[in-house]
């Protein structure tokens, strides 16, 4: 492996594309010295954003159990609000307010190259829960969504930005959103 050429997945979502924020985005991590390699605006369909998310129930139990915590800690009743207490069906019911959420307006793909790429970007997006991501970041600067408000509205937490958690996960994404599709590019900033 590059290191120095570490390429992960990035997708500004329908919050960041609505609030104008895409340009702004984009400059955060080319002021790091990134390179986007690759970058186009689609509006995707609920199969592609369903395709997306991981299906497996170890993976939606835990949108469940996530959610009932927020439950717990704001003396919440998760059967009065949800209508179940069941970490299962919650975590489908939070899917799909992902799905949803995620097809509502176009989003913005992108692939991101440099030095530990994926951690880097994650560094720049900041905390995944906006109200908890520290000034300076992404979602820290221009978001202050949390689960407690989310979950109040049956919707998924807008926190402007997906980033690739892993290098492994940056490759599956990138082929999903890509595919074979010859639109990454290899080219030199200036001083390389």
């Amino acid at each position: 492996m590059n290191f120095k050429n570490e390429r992960t997945y990035v997708m500004i979502k329908p919050d960041g594309v609505k609030k104008g924020l895409t340009g702004e985005i984009i400059s955060r991590f080319e002021q790091r010295d990134l390179k986007i390699v690759a970058l186009e605006m689609f509006q995707p369909t609920k199969e592609q954003i369903n395709d997306h998310y991981p299906k497996d129930e170890a993976w939606i139990s835990r949108l469940g159990q996530k959610t009932l915590g927020t439950y717990a800690k704001y003396g919440l009743d998760p059967v009065q609000a949800l209508g179940t207490g069941d970490e299962l069906e919650i975590g489908k019911m939070v899917r799909e307010w992902l799905v949803d959420y995620m097809t509502s307006a176009p989003l913005v793909r992108m692939v991101v190259e440099g030095v530990h790429a994926v951690d880097m970007v994650r560094k720049i997006c900041g905390a995944t829960l906006p109200y908890l991501a520290d000034m300076g970041t992404i979602r820290g600067d221009y978001s202050a969504d949390s689960p407690a408000v989310a979950n109040t509205e049956r919707r998924a937490v807008m926190n402007l930005v997906h980033a690739s958690e892993t290098p492994s996960e940056a490759l599956h994404e990138i082929e999903h959103w890509f595919g074979n599709r010859d639109v990454i590019f290899s080219y030199g900033r200036f001083g390389e």
